[in-house]
């Protein structure tokens, strides 16, 4: 954004947009702020995350542990996320949590509708074959707390990511998370209870 002349911050634009994709994110920005992007500005966007990913996408503290910890107490766990699928799985195998989330990985490619809408946290649990009421979402975005409570889940919040921002906390709350959580220890023991 301040390349193009229209100074931000990342916390600001993660407090717009995350959990929304990346193309519709840049879509209402440029109409917005009458941008005309190039065409491959999405793209090249993209393939920088690939190129910065290897050495700086590290995993949140703790989920491999916490991930373990639930399958051993025989929950199911999946990811249903606003990244396209490859890029997904590749996140995921770069942090080497992919071994223990596979084949349940599920994308907004595989559906209609983004976040907020419902459209992927309903195919998950379909895939898994649990009733949504009986899913617990886990979300660090105000737009996946209202797509897991729109897709009749309980959801908790999660301000332990890389792109927390001061009042997520509250805009989690505020979205309709029952409990907001700091770390991965937490996560886990609310979901025990």
């Amino acid at each position: 954004m301040t390349r193009l002349g229209h100074p931000t911050t990342a916390a600001t634009i993660a407090e717009r947009f995350a959990g929304v994709p990346h193309r519709i994110a840049w879509s209402q920005l440029s109409t917005e702020l009458n941008l005309q992007l190039p065409t491959s500005w999405i793209d090249d966007l993209l393939l920088e995350c690939q190129r910065r990913f290897p050495g700086e996408l590290a995993p949140i503290r703790g989920a491999a542990t916490a991930i373990q910890t639930i399958v051993e107490r025989g929950d199911q766990v999946c990811v249903a996320s606003s990244t396209e699928l490859v890029s997904l799985r590749e996140n995921l195998e770069r942090t080497d949590l992919l071994p223990l989330l596979a084949p349940h990985v599920f994308s907004v490619d595989q559906v209609k509708r983004p976040k907020p809408a419902p459209d992927v946290f309903l195919f998950a649990a379909s895939q898994m074959g649990v009733d949504p009421a009986d899913t617990i979402v886990v979300e660090d975005s105000v737009a996946g707390v209202m797509a897991g409570k729109r897709a009749g889940m309980r959801v908790l919040g999660f301000t332990g990511g890389g792109h927390t921002y001061g009042s997520l906390a509250s805009c989690l709350a505020a979205a309709g998370a029952e409990h907001v959580c700091d770390d991965m220890n937490q996560v886990v023991e609310r979901l025990s209870l």
